[in-house]
């Protein structure tokens, strides 16, 4: 992993979720709402019920629900009598599948929580479809999606995935280059057997 502190920029705050979090966090609005503050940094409730076009009483409910489990504090130096200022307490979270295999009401919620990811990757892939002949050539060549069918244990799958994500965390760390058109590009990664014959 690069050194962020040489980078300029300080290490990423990261939670490794219990039961509790992954609970609270399997709910279409929550994770929109814990998505926003990572990405666009800190709001009010009514802030983020207008971007997310949805209401200030449901925002603020869920918003208190991921306090609880402290994935969300409020902002100490934005808040004004009753105006309160939320921000995302980690930059980043992350669990292991089987951290829960005791427990089958979190491994409800995991596997809720990687369905919504493939649906994001599937939604974000269908408005980059729909909105690309707006953007430069250069940009259109740079972007993309493939696949690729390789035969690999769980050890060196294990070893792909931690290499690629070293990769991606050396390119999120970096200073962004004197580059024309620097814009956010959603990245994910996605690496499972393939299941054939009901195995």
């Amino acid at each position: 992993m690069a050194n962020d502190e040489t980078a300029g920029r300080p290490a990423p705050r990261q939670v490794r979720l219990d039961h509790r979090q992954v609970r609270v966090l399997a709910h279409p609005l929550r994770m929109r709402l814990l998505g926003t503050l990572r990405v666009d940094g800190p709001a009010t409730a009514t802030v983020l019920a207008e971007k997310l076009d949805t209401n200030t009483g449901a925002t603020s409910y869920h918003l208190r629900q991921l306090a609880e489990v402290g994935l969300v504090t409020e902002d100490p130096d934005r808040g004004t009598g009753r105006q309160r200022w939320w921000l995302a307490a980690h930059d980043m979270s992350n669990f292991e599948p089987t951290d829960f295999d005791d427990d089958p009401d979190t491994r409800a919620a995991v596997r809720w929580i990687q369905g919504d990811q493939a649906r994001l990757l599937v939604e974000q892939s269908e408005r980059w479809l729909a909105a690309e002949h707006g953007y430069s050539r250069a940009w259109r060549d740079a972007a993309g999606m493939s696949d690729v069918l390789l035969t690999l244990g769980p050890k060196r799958l294990r070893a792909l995935n931690d290499e690629l994500w070293q990769l991606v965390e050396r390119y999120r760390d970096e200073s962004v280059p004197d580059e024309p058109d620097p814009q956010p590009v959603h990245v994910f990664l996605a690496a499972f057997p393939r299941p054939e014959g009901g195995r």
